[in-house]
């Protein structure tokens, strides 16, 4: 793979200057032997005439803007195809650094050059505040930041997008692109619905804190089933979380698919370079192809850098940037509202209003008590904790933090849950920014269902400037009473006979048992995040979606996008998992378009990755 970065080679380095430009071996990712494979299908005399000439030094035939969850996995698998050249662009730097690596340190990487560090606009019904946004900005993207919980959905949510979508996008059709992403690490036994042989690794927590049983023990007390296969279509009860983790070691989008293409030289990984918007035919020097030189729709040849590089693309542009950076490139780009676009000064390629529109995301309020023995993870940082992560894998900073979930129904009415709870043996205060002091622990209840709605839109029209990120958290009547009951359900479960021994009083924030209207206003003052915004360019068969039901942008040809910015709505689950799914079922469609070949190579095993 031939690769390039303007960033440092040290393994446990910062990343790179995302500004910088001067190109340089990426470390861990170099060049590497040829590729063998058999050759496309021969196009039609139609498709021939409709061609881009023929390929220019430095032209790619697919370019992919970031290299997080989606961008990691079109790269590896269209780059199968050794007749095309797959380029992979990426604002951030390389991946190694240890505290990737341990699962239980991700919230060390906030806030550092290794995250986007965006903040919401003051969230009105949330008192006020602006909430923190962690984005993965390094290779694996945010798939090298998370909490590696990997948790599909229920078959309600693919129902509800293919009713938007098409048939294509109903549970029934996607979940093999789920099974061909996953390889079920933990015990044989227990593999349920997990696919065994793909690129991602999928395992139970491999050192669970002893309070976690505790906590699965008082789920069962209450009334909730054990769901071992919680990955299946339903995923209603609990069980330990599923994990993207190898050997107790985090499993990224690019451990699992980019190091495994590594060996590829029609694939280019372009590491230090933040894309500032896409180049269409008219601007590339009078070169003009496909329907732009007709006179049609405008077409993407490329994208720009912010150091002024032009990497161009003679089939298609991907934006895979997640649900704040690709509708921020495309409303850069000139798509978008037109009035919006022309009052930040920037020309009109496509009017198309709804880019930025639909945002929407996962809201978790933490319930905490003070734990009576100091078991939890608070302190757990220790030099033998270190060693035992380091010699063998083991021990508790192996942890996700996040070790259980349970799903639930906040009314009996209800279909499917709208209410998930993550247990986590440590107090899990202000994004874990701070290394908590005292013994305690949380449990987070999620709002899975979420009908408020937000924007994502222009500050500037200046690539430097964050956009306007407003979530509308709280906005729809019916989602503050969902929450409030999600938390009578958290206090029931510090109650039963399973965990209340070893638990103690509330633990600020949380203020403890109150009356509705207090734990209202405790809900408004203290819930964040869980940072799974999707949406913002939204799928959907009618004209007032951003992309069509096969991810190609509305009103621009050779232009697609494919992350969690297309999903339409969102799913209770987390997001890391549907948005690999998407990405795998987008390859082959972009293959499909294209005459490309399909699985021209085997898959790859662990041993041809490089190193780590």
């Amino acid at each position: 793979m031939g690769t390039e970065s303007s960033g440092p080679t040290d393994p446990v380095s910062p990343a790179p200057n995302p500004g910088a430009t001067a190109p340089n071996p990426a470390p861990g990712l170099g060049p590497t032997a040829p590729s063998t494979g058999p050759t496309a299908p021969a196009a039609s005399a139609a498709q021939v005439a409709d061609r881009p000439p023929p390929p220019r030094p430095g032209d790619f035939d697919y370019v992919i803007v970031g290299a997080g969850s989606a961008g990691c996995v079109l790269a590896a698998r269209l780059s199968e195809d050794p007749t095309v050249r797959v380029a992979l662009v990426e604002a951030g730097g390389s991946d190694r650094k240890l505290e990737i690596r341990m699962p239980v340190a991700f919230p060390k990487l906030f806030r550092t050059s290794y995250d986007w560090d965006f903040s919401t606009s003051a969230q009105r019904h949330l008192a006020g505040r602006a909430l923190y946004w962690p984005r993965g900005r390094t290779l694996g993207g945010s798939s090298s930041l998370n909490a590696q919980m990997w948790l599909r959905g229920h078959r309600d949510d693919y129902a509800a997008w293919a009713e938007q979508a098409g048939a294509d996008w109903a549970y029934e059709e996607v979940v093999r692109y789920f099974e061909r992403s996953e390889r079920w690490s933990g015990p044989a036994d227990q593999a349920g619905p997990h696919g065994t042989e793909g690129p991602l690794h999928i395992s139970p927590p491999r050192d669970p804190n002893p309070l976690t049983s505790a906590f699965l023990d008082a789920c069962a007390e209450v009334g909730l089933r054990h769901n071992p296969a919680i990955n299946g279509p339903n995923p209603g009860g609990y069980a330990l979380t599923p994990l993207n983790q190898r050997f107790g070691r985090r499993w990224s989008a690019a451990d699992g698919y980019l190091r495994p293409a590594g060996r590829r030289r029609n694939l280019t990984v372009l590491t230090g370079q933040q894309v500032s918007r896409v180049l269409f035919a008219d601007e590339d020097g009078g070169r003009a192809t496909g329907a732009a030189a007709r006179g049609g729709a405008p077409r993407a040849i490329g994208v720009l850098t912010r150091g002024g590089r032009r990497i161009t693309a003679r089939r298609e542009v991907i934006l895979s940037a997640g649900a704040v950076g690709s509708p921020h490139l495309l409303l850069l780009s000139g798509i978008g509202d037109p009035a919006a676009l022309r009052a930040h000064g920037l020309a009109v390629r496509a009017d198309l209003p709804a880019v930025g529109g639909n945002l929407h995301d996962h809201l978790s309020v933490p319930v905490l008590r003070h734990a009576r023995r100091p078991v939890t993870l608070t302190g757990a940082d220790t030099a033998r904790n270190v060693l035992r992560f380091l010699l063998a894998g083991r021990g508790p900073l192996t942890s996700n933090v996040g070790e259980a979930v349970a799903f639930f129904r906040s009314r009996p009415e209800l279909a499917a849950p709208d209410l998930e709870l993550i247990f986590a043996p440590v107090p899990f205060v202000d994004h874990g920014l701070a290394a908590p002091t005292e013994h305690g622990v949380t449990v987070g209840v999620i709002l899975l269902q979420p009908l408020s709605r937000g924007s994502l839109t222009l500050a500037s029209g200046d690539p430097a400037v964050a956009p306007r990120i407003d979530a509308g958290y709280l906005s729809a009547e019916p989602d503050l009473p969902a929450l409030v009951a999600g938390v009578r359900f958290a206090e029931r479960l510090y109650a039963t006979r399973a965990l209340g021994p070893h638990v103690g009083g509330p633990l600020a924030p949380w203020p403890g048992p109150t009356g509705e209207a207090e734990v209202a206003e405790a809900v408004r003052a203290t819930a964040e995040s869980i940072y799974h915004p999707v949406g913002t360019c939204r799928m959907g068969g009618g004209e007032d979606s951003v992309v069509d039901p096969e991810l190609r942008v509305r009103g621009v040809s050779g232009l697609r996008v494919v992350d969690a910015s297309v999903i339409p709505t969102i799913t209770r689950g987390h997001t890391h998992a549907p948005t690999v799914m998407l990405a795998e079922r987008a390859a082959d469609l972009l293959r499909e378009a294209h005459g490309g070949t399909l699985g021209a190579r085997r898959p790859a095993r662990d041993e041809d990755a490089l190193s780590a």
